[in-house]
């Protein structure tokens, strides 16, 4: 999901050797489909187009925000809650790529419609903002994109999708930076990634500052 499209995310495909078809979602069209407002997102989807398991925040950790934010390193016990809670999630797709249904990972149709959910008419209007602001960035129109890109934000202020996206493509740099890491702070106690609902997964809590 990156607005700066391919050549902002080469490197980055190239780097991980993949072997595998990647999409560049330029105008974040699969996340909203699926309701991802935020990366890494996962979905599961069975061999006849079935959603075995929605939209949720694969094998990610609170610990993150403990990085050293001039050298982006982590200290020894929050690269052990990350590693153990990767591991985690990728055993659970590996079980029900072995097991299918029968694994406890896979959820019910019930299940996945009880944890399933569109975007609101708010969240809509968000996802609205955000394409008329990249339209108008497309069209050489910046002074204008960045009104709708700001209420995209405003809209819908959990979505670190449209947040970072609307710091990015101002300055590439920012994504990362104070104003980034500022909205992280504001969340206090509150989690950056919703919690994974998954049998077997570490627990995780949100560091004290």
């Amino acid at each position: 999901m990156d607005s700066a499209g391919n050549e902002a995310a080469r490197p980055w495909i190239e780097n991980a050797s993949t072997t595998y078809p990647c999409l560049i979602d330029r105008e974040h069209v699969v996340s909203a489909l699926y309701n991802m407002p935020n990366v890494p997102n996962a979905v599961w989807i069975d061999e006849s187009g079935i959603i075995v398991r929605p939209a949720e925040a694969a094998g990610t950790s609170e610990a993150w925000r403990t990085m050293d934010r001039q050298t982006f390193s982590l200290d020894k016990d929050a690269l052990v809650t990350i590693g153990a809670r990767r591991s985690a999630y990728t055993a659970a797709v590996r079980d029900w790529v072995e097991r299918g249904d029968k694994s406890p990972h896979a959820l019910s149709p019930d299940q996945v419609r009880r944890r399933s959910r569109g975007l609101s008419e708010e969240e809509a209007l968000a996802t609205a903002n955000f394409r008329m602001g990249l339209h108008l960035r497309e069209t050489g129109r910046a002074d204008l994109a960045e009104g709708y890109l700001r209420r995209a934000v405003e809209l819908r202020p959990e979505s670190w999708n449209f947040r970072r996206q609307a710091l990015a493509l101002g300055d590439p740099a920012a994504a990362g930076g104070p104003d980034f890491w500022g909205a992280v702070d504001d969340l206090g106690e509150g989690r950056y990634y919703p919690e994974i609902e998954m049998e077997g997964m570490p627990t995780d809590t949100v560091p004290r500052a």
